[in-house]
């Protein structure tokens, strides 16, 4: 769930505040294998439909329910077991609007492992629709982003989320003639070709009508290195980095193949980098603002992540700490009261991976060892901490 590598270090793109009204699983004992592993035939252990949102309309807003243009069927391809796939869909907006909430519906939960919306301006509307059209199926095939210019991100979802609520007073604006983006990141880890399926996901949003003056937010992602290496017992090729490395790159593309090396170059300053289970990386605080929510995303390796904010100075504070990582426990926190953070302020992102959750997991047992680096793919890793606040005027 992410941009490319190079993207997270550039200005932080918008989205709105939401404050969770569900979650789908609590987390795992300490020391147990996370919930991905209740189902061999899921990749996140999904159980049951989400609900549609129950929380009443709100003055001035309205429920717009899209979904994809037809079902697709997913493919895998390069020897990988991932797809992220791009669909344009279209609010049909004719007047000034906000996004104030959105609840994404998965309509095939054992395949889909994340969904992010990006909005596109008018004029970023014809590129998408010759990407579309570009390809023979429905979509076009989009690691990393939406492919189109500097679309930005407005919702997303992951396990363990469902409505996402704004609180009164933020909405993200969506002028007239926006569309959006639909990326939905397809993991076809343990099911069988034929048996894949199709998708036909959807998502309901919440608009308010543009007569309602409210305050925009943004968020920003921090991501860390990965570099996990296989364990004593484990041999072959892919347990050497630098073929782990090309692995990466040959199943989802030489943009995706350098983000390793970026992620290293940025948080360790381009020395070499060192193998272990845990792995961080400072980001300076560029512009002034009020943190009202966080997340962390990792994958199915993932054990724990955390987000400080001046770790080593009198002004330390913790933002947020997931001691026990629950991959179907994805949900954004907010703090208690907001966090105010200035230009000089320090982020630091930490994860830890557990090697050893690939033996004991339905749906890695049957992938090769590997030296573990960032990537697309759900038998990849990732550790990523979001954070949403907002800026002065």
């Amino acid at each position: 769930m992410h941009r490319p590598v190079r993207a997270l270090f550039a200005a932080a793109v918008s989205l709105a505040v939401v404050v969770p009204t569900a979650s789908c699983a609590s987390g795992p004992e300490p020391g147990a294998a996370p919930s991905a592993s209740a189902s061999a035939s899921s990749h996140g252990g999904h159980v049951g439909p989400l609900r549609v949102p129950e929380a009443a309309l709100r003055s001035g807003e309205r429920f717009v329910d899209l979904t994809m243009p037809q079902p697709y069927r997913p493919v895998a391809r390069n020897g990988g077991s991932d797809e992220y796939r791009c669909f344009l869909v279209d609010p049909k907006l004719t007047q000034q609007g906000y996004l104030t909430g959105s609840q994404f519906l998965p309509q095939n939960a054992d395949i889909v492992h994340h969904a992010i919306f990006f909005r596109l301006s008018p004029a970023d509307t014809a590129p998408a629709r010759h990407l579309d059209a570009s390809s023979p199926e429905p979509g076009w095939t989009c690691f990393g982003n939406a492919g189109i210019g500097d679309a930005a991100w407005v919702a997303h979802w992951a396990p363990g989320a469902n409505e996402t609520l704004l609180e009164p007073g933020i909405g993200y604006p969506m002028p007239p003639g926006s569309q959006l983006v639909m990326q939905v990141h397809y993991n076809l880890l343990g099911v069988g070709g034929g048996a894949v399926g199709s998708d036909q996901s959807g998502i309901r949003l919440r608009l308010l009508d543009g007569a309602t003056a409210v305050d925009p937010l943004v968020t920003e992602l921090l991501p860390a290195p990965v570099e996990l290496p296989c364990t004593e017992d484990e041999h072959g090729e892919l347990c050497a980095r630098e073929a782990a490395v090309r692995d990466v790159r040959h199943r989802f593309g030489a943009e995706s193949g350098e983000q390793a090396e970026q992620l290293n170059n940025h948080c360790n300053q381009g020395r070499a980098p060192v193998a272990g289970d845990t792995q961080h990386c400072d980001h300076e605080v560029r512009a002034a603002g009020r943190i009202h929510a966080l997340a962390g995303h990792m994958h199915l390796l993932g054990r724990a992540i955390k987000i400080e904010l001046n770790p080593g100075t009198a002004e330390a504070r913790t933002l947020l700490d997931i001691p026990t990582y629950d991959f179907d426990e994805q949900s954004i926190r907010p703090p208690a009261t907001p966090v105010a953070v200035r230009p000089g302020d320090v982020y630091r992102v930490t994860c830890t991976h557990d090697v050893t959750l690939r033996q004991r997991l339905p749906q890695l047992r049957a992938q090769p060892a590997r030296y573990v680096v960032w990537g697309e793919g759900t038998s990849d890793e990732m550790c990523l901490g979001l954070v949403i606040l907002s800026r002065p005027a």
